[in-house]
């Protein structure tokens, strides 16, 4: 199912469409500090191009919306995120229900307030824009750094599924994981968005 999203602005990150103009930049982020990525596959800088590429069939065959994170403050494309795996419901062409996923952000921009506004911009479009029901959230089950990030953003817990996905954790090639599944549906968005701006204007 294709989904055309438009540029999502907001004052510390912008969500661009994610195309090759991004790969300078993406390549730089994604080799500057990878001590965060021990479950998260992140390309090294060479292989950035064939990274985007990947993306770009996987959104024109609908599975995906990829997005470059671009940090406002110097205009740089620090790291990427995106719509996945949109569902949709008899009767309805729009998606009812999907997930935000494959994000990463360079080590130097991590706990500056970017995921946390990126978050509350693919939320707020994905509910009061596209009318979903439901918004997924999942990552290993062992990561507790992104457990605890997904948790602060208001998202609920909803269990652990047992071999799910492949496993990105080092050394683990052609393994699966297990992945805790979080997601807000949308009797908690207006909640949740109040939450999320209450934390972006604490770090400011």
């Amino acid at each position: 199912m294709r989904i055309d999203v438009p540029v999502l602005r907001g004052a510390r990150v912008r969500l661009e469409p994610l195309a090759m103009t991004h790969a300078a930049d993406l390549a730089v982020a994604a080799e500057a500090d990878r001590g965060t990525y021990d479950y998260t596959w992140v390309p090294r800088g060479p292989e950035i191009e064939t990274y985007i590429r990947s993306h770009l069939t996987r959104r024109d065959t609908g599975q995906m919306v990829p997005f470059a994170q671009i940090r406002v403050v110097d205009n740089r494309a620090v790291g990427v995120t995106a719509y996945w795996n949109p569902r949709p419901w008899p009767g309805r062409d729009a998606p009812s229900a999907l997930e935000i996923g494959f994000t990463w952000l360079a080590g130097p921009a991590q706990r500056t307030g970017l995921n946390v506004e990126s978050k509350l911009l693919l939320l707020r479009h994905a509910f009061e824009t596209i009318g979903v029901a439901r918004v997924d959230l999942k990552t290993d089950a062992r990561n507790v750094r992104s457990r605890e990030a997904i948790e602060a953003l208001g998202a609920r817990f909803e269990g652990v599924l047992r071999n799910w996905s492949q496993s990105w954790a080092q050394g683990e090639d052609g393994r699966l994981r297990d992945s805790a599944m979080y997601s807000v549906i949308a009797s908690e968005w207006p909640e949740c968005e109040k939450h999320l701006l209450a934390r972006l204007e604490r770090a400011s």
